[in-house]
């Protein structure tokens, strides 16, 4: 808890994969890719990344310079890159922004973020590939973010940072077995107990009831001999 911060400080795929930092095993198989992946950062990007910014979400229609337009009112810009297909040369919806000082990056990561271009609401963060430490990218199964339909969602960056962890207390731990290995062991054996004598009387009474049913005819059929001569008196009677 000492360690723990809403933004991550170095990049660890598993602590992105969970909602407050804390999970100890993948949960899909995009962070195992992660895990196992050995990102190197593109040496053919150039610029300083400490005055990068990182624009997504954008329309795809949206153009160079359309962002240097609404950008440059934070500060003069070095260098803008929108990103795009190799092949088709579209827009992949994203793009890096070099500004000249550190004070017009921090205003634009201030306050651009969420800002609506072309009926698109942007995202708007510092660079991450050459400034966090671990780094991995959306396509090998790191990245922050995402949406809930994929299923793919990543914490501790800007757009969705970590949740604080809870501390449960040590008896609602032993309640439901995360406790000593003893005190689980304690916990299997009173089940079984509960589960042996569950069964036992089971059989006990499956066995009591032919008994009953015994009795039960027995005390139908055998009747008293006085009772049976009274009532042949009373049916000779009757005939008469």
């Amino acid at each position: 808890m000492n360690d723990w911060a809403p933004i991550a400080k170095e990049y660890d795929p598993l602590k992105a994969g969970s909602i407050d930092g804390t999970d100890e095993e993948p949960h899909d198989r995009a962070i195992w890719r992660a895990m196992l992946a050995r990102y190197v950062p593109n040496k053919g990007v150039t610029g300083d990344p400490h005055l990068t910014l990182f624009v997504a979400r954008l329309n795809l229609q949206t153009t160079e310079e359309k962002l240097k337009e609404v950008f440059s009112r934070y500060g003069d810009i070095r260098k803008i890159r929108l990103v795009r297909d190799l092949v088709t040369g579209f827009s992949k919806g994203y793009a890096f922004i070099e500004y000249k000082e550190e004070r017009a990056l921090l205003k634009a990561h201030r306050d651009a973020n969420r800002l609506v271009i072309d009926q698109h609401e942007i995202f708007v963060d510092f660079e991450l590939e050459r400034t966090l430490k671990g780094w991995i990218p959306r396509r090998l199964g790191g990245g922050f973010g995402g949406k809930k339909e994929s299923g793919q969602l990543r914490f501790g960056g800007r757009d969705r940072p970590f949740r604080k962890p809870i501390n449960l207390p040590n008896m609602k731990n032993d309640f439901y077995g995360e406790g000593s290995a003893e005190k689980r062991n304690w916990s299997r054996e009173g089940t079984r107990d509960w589960r042996t004598r569950d069964r036992d009387h089971d059989r006990s009474r499956d066995k009591r009831w032919p008994e009953r049913e015994r009795s039960w005819t027995w005390g139908e059929s055998e009747r008293d001999p006085k009772e049976e001569r009274s009532r042949g008196r009373e049916r000779k009677d009757r005939d008469r």
